[in-house]
């Protein structure tokens, strides 16, 4: 077992004096006589004695910990938000806790109340895919504890957001595929009551119009953002009497999953259907065909959400600022037809 953390008391009980009069002698405070405060020095160095940051933190209410819940941490497009808010955090003197909620908003409530325990001074989330309720979040807004949502965010509360423009990609990738010859163009998206599925929906549908095609529900179908689920809404789509001819999902792992599903059934890509994702994660590169995504500026991400969070905090209440984010479509040959 390796040996317990010197604190201010060990050295205290040791000298038979105050925990106070230790404390303000390693401060070199002039109420401690400088014999006593030379004692205390050597005692401390002799047994290795480093200050406690969380204890010293509690006494002033503040530990400079944030507490991040992400769904995953397992893809490069979190760890990449996660090293941007960590950027900031740090230039700030803070340090990040992370908690991943695995998709279920059970596990989110439980990080939730987990990092409160830990003290943390305010939260940066992104939603679960099956958060449909916001209640656990609402003591933290009453309490003026600062929260910053980003990519799945809850616009009906009044905190800050940083979002990345899904509808005018969306569009983009509509058009593209309008201009690659494909008329019959799917979306495969994730559950009906997260923002981004409602937001790149309307871009998918302004992009349709735009380009005089006409909307086919059944072109349009949701899944639960799992590879199983998206290999089975291919085959919903892949059944259909006029199956697409363009596929694109809301994420890259959506897209990944068709990608499979269709050379499973025989079709080429892009000569048959033509795919595309959502995100750029780095696989997009190395699958055959490489994948025509939507590069998303995760790194710039974490930093607005981490700047959003400082800004709450030195406000004393939580904001209620959209950060809007540009993003760009990355054209591959999984959407190039000859």
């Amino acid at each position: 077992m390796g040996k317990r953390h010197i604190s201010l008391k060990d050295l205290a009980n040791e000298l038979g004096v105050s925990i106070s009069t230790v404390s303000r002698a390693l401060k070199n405070h002039p109420d401690i006589s400088p014999e006593m405060t030379k004692k205390i020095k050597a005692l401390a160095e002799e047994r290795n004695y480093t200050p406690n940051p969380l204890a010293m933190g509690l006494l002033r209410q503040q530990t400079k910990m944030i507490g991040v819940i992400v769904p995953d941490i397992n893809t490069h497009f979190y760890s990449s938000i996660i090293s941007g808010i960590e950027k900031v955090a740090k230039e700030h003197g803070y340090f990040i806790v992370i908690s991943s909620s695995n998709e279920s908003m059970e596990k989110e409530i439980e990080s939730v109340k987990n990092l409160q325990r830990s003290r943390v001074e305010g939260f940066i989330v992104c939603l679960s895919q099956e958060t449909n309720d916001f209640s656990h979040f609402d003591q933290l807004i009453k309490n003026e504890i600062p929260l910053v949502f980003f990519d799945r965010v809850c616009e009906e509360l009044d905190v800050s957001n940083v979002l990345a423009n899904g509808q005018d990609a969306t569009k983009k990738i509509t058009q593209h595929f309008y201009e690659n010859g494909c008329r019959r163009i799917a979306y495969i998206s994730g559950p009906e009551h997260l923002n981004i599925s409602q937001n790149r929906k309307v871009g998918y549908l302004n992009g349709l119009k735009e380009c005089g095609l006409e909307y086919d529900e059944n072109l349009l179908v949701h899944c639960n953002l799992s590879i199983n689920d998206a290999k089975e809404a291919t085959r919903k789509l892949l059944r259909l009497d006029g199956k697409p001819d363009a596929i694109f999902g809301v994420n890259d792992t959506i897209a990944f999953a068709a990608m499979l599903e269709v050379k499973k059934q025989g079709y080429k890509i892009p000569d048959d259907i033509s795919l595309a994702g959502f995100t750029d994660e780095f696989h997009s590169i190395v699958v055959d065909p490489p994948l025509t995504s939507v590069s998303h500026p995760t790194f710039q991400m974490g930093e607005e959400a981490a700047r959003l969070f400082f800004e709450s905090l030195k406000e004393g209440k939580n904001l209620n600022k959209k950060v809007m984010l540009p993003i760009d479509l990355v054209v591959r040959q999984s959407s190039l037809r000859k």
